[in-house]
């Protein structure tokens, strides 16, 4: 086990230039800043590097790994580099550090996971990196549910035997072992616009098509299972007086159950075939999805192994079920072993309030040094 001398102050000299640099996920320029230095700190300790182009509209994603020629990995680590916040946030509110804590946009969702990652893997003793092929992969689009990267995590995750995904852990300290799934269609109506006082009768009215929708897609809402729709953005029409010949829904849905989400998406289709109105038009369009991080057996078996790491290390590890998703959704559908929560303690992710927890930076970049070495024994 390793017993380097951690440096606080260094840490955060390293964190400060990851924080103080505008990489929003549409900031593709931030976003590549950010991978050039991740790329200099782990050539900096012999670790193999490349850039992946993914989207023309993206930064790079990068994987990083200590055995270039391994046919599959022992376990792959996973973090992304863009944060949710627009240019020039970084002029308003660079990183700062006051009672304990670091303020900052991304400073836990999830700069720091990144910087842990990679104090682990350089402070790794060599008997440990030489037993295992280790993988690191950070993309550049996670904050908005990594639409153009999903391919690049997945192709990584099935070369791999165990993923453990470096976001935050919660504000108690929790790790995450579930996820719920999420799903986000944009559907249009498109109907027959006519003045609603003369000749209404020839209008088809695309707003009181999407109110049917509306309430009949609300129905598959079950909050014993977890199976939610919310219709969060609604907009339609031109006028009081005119029958609306346009509408448009912003659906989300989230669920625990994947087979739920397949009987939602069937059912979504069956109103777009057989719409309510005579005469309507529908287009609709998932914008985004995520299949729901449910544990397996063998997922199981990996948190007992960290709850073993966590009581070496004199930590108490509990478990949340969250409903936010990240890139570990991806991982464990695809049947490997995943877990979420390996970074450091944090909170306030996506708003100005969001911060760290200085003390807990040391503590968590051990526990996963003492999970590597127990993978490698």
């Amino acid at each position: 086990m390793s017993t380097f001398e951690f440096s606080l102050d260094a840490y955060l000299s390293d964190l400060e230039p990851l924080i103080n640099v505008d990489c929003g996920t549409c900031t593709p320029e931030g976003v590549a800043a950010i991978a050039d230095l991740m790329t200099a700190h782990y050539e900096s300790i012999g670790w193999h590097v490349t850039h992946h182009h993914v989207a023309d509209q993206a930064g790079p994603c990068l994987s990083v790994t200590n055995n270039p020629e391994a046919a599959e990995y022992d376990v792959l680590l996973v973090g992304h580099m863009d944060t949710v916040f627009p240019k020039g946030t970084v002029a308003e509110r660079p990183m700062s550090i006051r009672d304990g804590q670091a303020y900052g946009p991304g400073v836990a969702d999830m700069k720091s996971g990144l910087l842990n990652a990679f104090y682990a893997l350089k402070h790794l003793p060599s008997d440990v990196t030489d037993k295992l092929a280790i993988c690191v992969a950070m993309n550049c689009d996670e904050e908005i549910g990594s639409i153009y990267s999903q391919d690049f995590i997945e192709s990584l995750a099935q070369k791999s035997k165990q993923v453990l995904v470096c976001e935050a852990a919660r504000t108690d300290g929790s790790l995450v072992k579930a996820r719920k799934g999420l799903a986000v269609y944009d559907i249009e109506f498109h109907g027959r616009a006519s003045h609603a006082g003369n000749e209404p009768e020839k209008g088809i009215s695309a707003i009181t098509e999407m109110a049917q929708w509306i309430v009949e897609l609300n129905k598959l809402t079950n909050f014993e299972t977890g199976t939610t729709l919310n219709f969060g953005v609604v907009s339609g029409g031109s006028a009081g007086n005119v029958v609306p010949e346009y509408a448009k829904a912003c659906l989300d849905i989230r669920f625990w159950n994947n087979a739920d989400y397949e009987q939602i998406d069937f059912r979504l289709h069956e109103l777009a075939e057989n719409p309510f109105l005579e005469g309507i038009r529908i287009e609709k369009a998932r914008t985004a999805h995520k299949p729901a991080m449910v544990p397996s057996e063998q997922t199981e078996a990996l948190m007992a192994m960290v709850e073993a790491c966590g009581r070496e290390e004199n930590i108490d590890i509990t478990w949340q079920a969250v409903g936010g998703g990240s890139d570990a959704n991806f991982t464990a559908a695809l049947g490997i072993p995943s877990l979420d929560g390996l970074g450091p303690i944090g909170g306030g992710m996506h708003s100005d309030k969001e911060f760290l927890i200085v003390d807990s930076i040391e503590p968590r970049i051990r526990l996963l040094q003492r999970v590597l070495t127990h993978l490698a024994d």
